[in-house]
C-alpha cells in the first residue's frame, strides 16, 4: 500500500528508541502535544465541529507505537526470497474469482473510468485486490487516535503530524469519524490512502460529488486510477509480458545500476532498458504481442530457467503505489487473470 511504500522509504532514518512509553518533544503530554495538532489544524481552516468530534476523548495507542517501532530498518544484503511462491499465494484462486466478480460488477463503470484516465480497468481492479480484498480487509483503527499517537510519538513527527492535520480536513468534507478506520500507519478506505494521497488524489468515479473512497466502489477505481495517470501511466501500454529466455543467457551481462530516489533494490534487480526489437535480436521472444519499439526491461527474478518477465515503464507505476517486486508482479499477474 501507500502507506508502507513511504514508511519503507523512511525506515533508514529512523531514531533508535527505547522500549519504554513514548515522549513527544520537550517532554509533553499526549493531551499537551494533542492541543499543538488541534491548533494547527484550526490554523489550516478546519472547523471547530470537525475538530471536536476527530478529537474527543482521544488517548494514546500503546499498541500503534509497539508495531511502528517494530518496522524494519535498513534492508539486509542477504538476498532475495523468490517471487514464484509469493505470486503464487497473492494470485490464488480466491484473489482471483473476487477480481472476475468485481470486474463484472462494475463493468461498466470501469470502461467509463478507463476512457477517462487511460487506466485498463483490470488494473485498478487487482490494486482493489492486493490492497483490501475488494474492500472485505479495509483495517479497524480509528485513524485520529493512529496518526495523533504516531505524531506524539516522534519518531516520524513531521509525517504524522501533517497526515492527522489532513485526516481533519478529510472528515471536514462530512466523513464520520466511525468511517475514518484504516492501519495502523493511516492508510485508509477501499485504495488504502494517506489522508494527503486523499486530498490530492481521490476521484469521484460516480458524478455523486463525492469521493468516497471508504464506502463506494466506483470513487475507489476512480481514484486509483487517478494515483496511476497522476505516476506517468501510459496508456495503450501493457505492464508487461512473460518472456522466453534462451537458455544459457547471461542476464546479468544486460543489468546496469539505475540511480532511484528511494526502493533501490527493487530496480537493481531489473536489467537495462532495450526496445522489444533489441530483445528479440538477443533471443529473448515476448509471449504476447506488443509494440516492437516499446522499451522494456528483462526481469527473471527467481534465476535461469525460471519464468522471466519483459516489464515496461507502467510496472514502474505500479511500483508506485508499493515498492517490491512482489507486490508489483503480483498486481499485473491478477490484472490479467481477471481479464482472461
Amino acid at each position: 500500500m501507500i502507506a508502507r511504500r513511504l514508511l519503507t522509504t523512511l525506515a533508514s532514518c529512523a531514531l533508535v528508541l527505547s522500549s519504554g512509553p513514548a515522549v513527544a518533544q520537550e517532554g509533553l503530554s499526549f493531551d499537551a502535544y494533542l492541543q499543538l495538532l488541534i491548533a494547527r489544524a484550526r490554523a489550516e481552516g478546519v472547523s471547530e465541529a470537525t475538530i471536536r468530534r476527530m478529537t474527543e476523548g482521544l488517548s494514546p495507542n500503546y499498541r500503534v507505537i509497539e508495531l511502528d517501532r517494530s518496522q524494519p530498518g535498513t534492508p539486509t544484503r542477504s538476498g532475495y526470497p523468490l517471487v514464484a511462491p509469493y505470486i503464487a499465494t497473492h494470485v490464488d484462486s480466491a484473489r482471483i474469482a473476487g477480481g472476475r466478480r468485481a470486474f463484472a460488477n462494475y463493468q461498466g463503470r470501469l470502461a467509463a473510468i478507463e476512457r477517462e484516465y487511460g487506466v485498463p480497468g483490470e488494473i485498478l481492479v487487482a490494486i482493489w485486490g492486493h490492497e483490501t480484498a475488494y474492500g472485505s480487509v479495509k483495517g479497524g483503527f480509528d485513524l485520529s487516535q493512529a496518526l495523533a499517537t504516531l505524531a506524539w510519538e516522534g519518531r516520524r513527527r513531521d509525517l504524522f503530524a501533517a497526515e492527522f492535520v489532513d485526516l481533519l480536513k478529510v472528515a471536514d468534507k462530512g466523513y464520520p469519524r466511525g468511517d475514518l478506520k484504516g492501519s495502523w500507519a493511516g492508510a485508509f478506505g477501499n485504495p488504502q490512502f494517506l489522508p494527503s494521497v486523499y486530498l490530492r488524489l481521490a476521484a469521484d468515479g460516480d458524478g455523486d460529488g463525492r469521493a468516497d473512497i471508504m464506502n463506494n466502489g466506483a470513487d475507489a477505481l476512480a481514484s486509483i486510477a487517478n494515483y496511476f495517470r497522476d505516476a506517468g501511466w501510459r496508456t495503450g501500454q501493457p505492464w508487461g509480458v512473460a518472456a522466453a529466455v534462451p537458455s544459457g543467457f547471461d542476464i546479468a551481462s544486460y543489468r546496469t545500476k539505475i540511480q532511484a530516489p528511494v526502493c533501490e533494490r527493487v530496480h537493481e534487480r531489473h536489467s537495462v532498458y532495450k526496445t522489444v526489437a533489441e530483445w528479440r535480436s538477443l533471443g529473448v521472444q515476448p509471449q504476447r504481442a506488443i509494440d516492437p519499439d516499446t522499451l522494456v526491461t528483462l526481469f527473471q527474478p527467481d534465476g535461469p530457467g525460471t519464468r522471466a518477465w519483459l516489464l515496461t515503464s507502467n510496472y514502474r507505476v505500479i511500483l508506485e503505489y508499493n515498492c517490491s517486486n512482489y507486490y508489483a508482479m503480483s498486481v499485473g499477474l491478477l490484472a490479467d487473470e481477471v481479464v482472461q
